[in-house]
C-alpha cells in the first residue's frame, strides 16, 4: 500500500491539516484500516478505491482517526481529491460514495480543490451548564449541527477569546457527539478572512484539529446569516492555522482550498 501524507486546506506545507491517503483496490477488514490509521496518527485517514463505471459514484471513501471511523471529513477528502488528481489516477471532478452521501470534488484551475458538502442544519439550543467553565470562555450561543458533524458550535465574544481558549478537554467530551466548535467574527476582514474558528474533539481522539472542512458545513449557515453574504473566508486558528473558503448554496455548501503532498511512503506489513 502507497501512504501518502497530505497537508490540507494550505498552499504550502508544514501548515493547514494533514491527513493521510491510501488508494486501494478494495477495502480490507476495518481491523487493519483502523491499525493504519493509529499508524499514521493524524486526526484523520482517507482509504478510497474505485467503483465500476457507470455508477452515482467514481470512488468509494471512508475515513478513520486514530480511534474511530467518521461519518464526515473535508480536509481529508480535500486531501484524496489532491492525491487523485496530482498522480493522474483520476481527471476532473471526482465522486466519492461516502456515509454521507455522494461528495463531489472540483479541481479548479488555480490549483484549488472545491468540495461538494451537505449544509449542516443548526439548531439553537441553551448553552449547556458547565461548558463556559469547560471552554475557558462563556458562549454568546449555542447550536446543535446535526447528526454529520455532532458537535456543538458556539460563539464567543471575540477574535482574541478564540485564540487565548485553553479548553478542560475531558470535561468538554461530555458537551456533544464529536467536540466543540468555538468561533467569533473577525477582529479585521481586511486581512482576508471573515471569521475564526477553533474545533476541539476529544471524543474521537482529537485535541485540537488543526483545520476542519466539515466544521465548515456548519460554520459557514452560521456566519452567512450573520454577516449577510454567501460567499465568505473561514481562518481556524489553531497553531498550524488554515483558510477555508465558503459558499453557502442552500442545502449545500462548497468548501475550497488547496491542498501539498509532503511525504509518499509503502506500508511494509
Amino acid at each position: 500500500m502507497r501512504i501518502r501524507i497530505v497537508d490540507a486546506f494550505t498552499d504550502r506545507p508544514f501548515a493547514g491539516n494533514p491527513a493521510g491517503v491510501l488508494l486501494l483496490d478494495a477495502f480490507p477488514d476495518d481491523g487493519r484500516l483502523q491499525n493504519i490509521a493509529l499508524e499514521v496518527n493524524h486526526a484523520e485517514t482517507a482509504f478510497a478505491h474505485p467503483l465500476p463505471a457507470g455508477g452515482e459514484a467514481d470512488w468509494a471513501l471512508r475515513w478513520f482517526t486514530p480511534s474511530v471511523e467518521v461519518a464526515m471529513c473535508g480536509h481529508a477528502t480535500l486531501a484524496a481529491a489532491h492525491v487523485l488528481h496530482t498522480t493522474g489516477a483520476h481527471k476532473g471532478p471526482v465522486r466519492f460514495a461516502t456515509r454521507s452521501g455522494v461528495l463531489i470534488a472540483t479541481p479548479g484551475e488555480d490549483g484549488a480543490v472545491t468540495l461538494d458538502f451537505p449544509t449542516a442544519p443548526l439548531t439553537a439550543v441553551d448553552v449547556p451548564a458547565g461548558v463556559a467553565e469547560a471552554l475557558g470562555a462563556a458562549p454568546l450561543t449555542a447550536f446543535d449541527t446535526g447528526p454529520n458533524i455532532g458537535d456543538l458550535l458556539v460563539e464567543v465574544a471575540d477574535e482574541r477569546t478564540v485564540h487565548a481558549l485553553r479548553p478542560d478537554l475531558k470535561a468538554l467530551a461530555a458537551y456533544s457527539e464529536r467536540g466543540i466548535i468555538a468561533t467569533a467574527r473577525a477582529e479585521n476582514p481586511a486581512v482576508g478572512y471573515d471569521f475564526v474558528s477553533r474545533c476541539f474533539f476529544p471524543n474521537v481522539g482529537i485535541d485540537e484539529d488543526p483545520v476542519t472542512g466539515s466544521a465548515h458545513t456548519a460554520l459557514a449557515p452560521y456566519w452567512s446569516e450573520r454577516l449577510g453574504r454567501s460567499v465568505l473566508t473561514g481562518l481556524q486558528a489553531s497553531p498550524r492555522s488554515g483558510r477555508v473558503r465558503t459558499e453557502l448554496r442552500g442545502e449545500r455548501t462548497l468548501l475550497s482550498g488547496r491542498a501539498v503532498t509532503v511525504i509518499e511512503g509503502d506500508l511494509l506489513v
